[in-house]
């Protein structure tokens, strides 16, 4: 299920000198809005993340597996196209690092502070698109090693769809924290999801490595998230909620029949993304040790969003 409900965000026009930005067409405002979290604790937070993911867990597309022995074969119909959909969803690395630096820009246009702040974040972000990567790597690998793709028609059709651009609807900094934490833990849950399914050993081997790594990923937002909730409480109340009530995964808005894919995929192995959202109060919780009504309206806000479980 995904929710469109329309709010209207209680955020003042004008924030630390910055007023908001005209979006007749609710485009994703360039450079983000404050507030931002200080350098030294995003700092912290990056650090966590980079000590996660020591080099002994690290792995490399053409060494951690047995492609020789991948077959397609012992995949349904239904999984090969999985794997099809997931390997469309990895492969736009490139413009979701793009936004990433839109949103964050390094250069002379911002301000020192906001320089400093940006730059302990890109320790984050390239590595963070080096393991994407990777998976959009491995996921290609793959399907060509498998049988499921030929090499340059696979090449084409990924080009197809890599080249649209990706964006967010959404202004806020700790909004795209936010969205990130959602969506990194829905497809971890999918991949892992996916992986007790699989015919095809090397098929788990590679949604195992790729599920570890969204672990790490979500990790990291949900820290942001927290520490953003701990230093700003209420006024991130409604960029946090914005974020689950336009929630959608990416490319949904761009990938040809997008919704008819998902609902396939969903019939594999268990997908459902708001299934992520009790992650987020989790985080909530931890962060506020007395919860303002603001913040009892959001938990019960992301709450009520969450797809209620089919009766037996």
């Amino acid at each position: 299920m995904t929710v469109s409900n329309t709010v209207t965000s209680a955020t003042s026009d004008q924030e630390a000198g910055q007023r908001r930005p005209a979006r007749s067409d609710r485009s994703f405002a360039r450079p983000v809005l404050p507030p931002l979290l200080p350098a030294s604790d995003l700092a912290a937070a990056v650090t966590a993340f980079h000590s996660a993911g020591s080099a002994a867990r690290r792995w490399d597309v053409e060494s951690a597996f047995r492609w020789d022995e991948a077959e397609a074969d012992r995949l349904t119909e239904g999984q090969r196209s999985a794997v099809r959909f997931i390997t469309l969803i990895e492969d736009h690395l490139p413009g979701y690092f793009d936004l990433y630096e839109r949103a964050f820009p390094l250069n002379s246009d911002v301000d020192l502070e906001t320089f400093i702040h940006n730059r302990e974040l890109y320790h984050f972000t390239v590595r963070w698109a080096q393991e994407e990567d990777s998976h959009a790597r491995a996921l290609f690998r793959y399907q060509v090693a498998a049988g499921i793709a030929e090499p340059e028609e696979l090449r084409r059709e990924l080009a197809a769809e890599g080249r649209k651009k990706f964006d967010l609807p959404l202004d806020h900094a700790v909004s795209l924290f936010a969205y990130a934490l959602v969506q990194e833990k829905a497809t971890q849950l999918y991949y892992q999801q996916l992986r007790t399914v699989a015919g095809d050993p090397v098929l788990a081997d590679v949604l195992t490595r790729l599920a570890r790594d969204e672990s790490r990923h979500f990790a990291f937002m949900a820290d942001v998230v927290e520490r953003y909730l701990r230093r700003e409480g209420d006024a991130v109340v409604e960029p946090i909620r914005e974020v689950i009530a336009t929630f959608r995964m990416p490319l949904a808005d761009t990938i040809r029949g997008y919704w008819r894919w998902a609902l396939r995929i969903r019939e594999v192995a268990h997908y459902d993304h708001t299934d992520a959202y009790a992650h987020l109060i989790r985080v909530v919780n931890r962060a506020v040790n007395a919860r303002s009504d603001r913040v009892n309206e959001l938990v019960t806000f992301i709450d009520a969003c969450r797809t209620a479980p089919v009766p037996a």
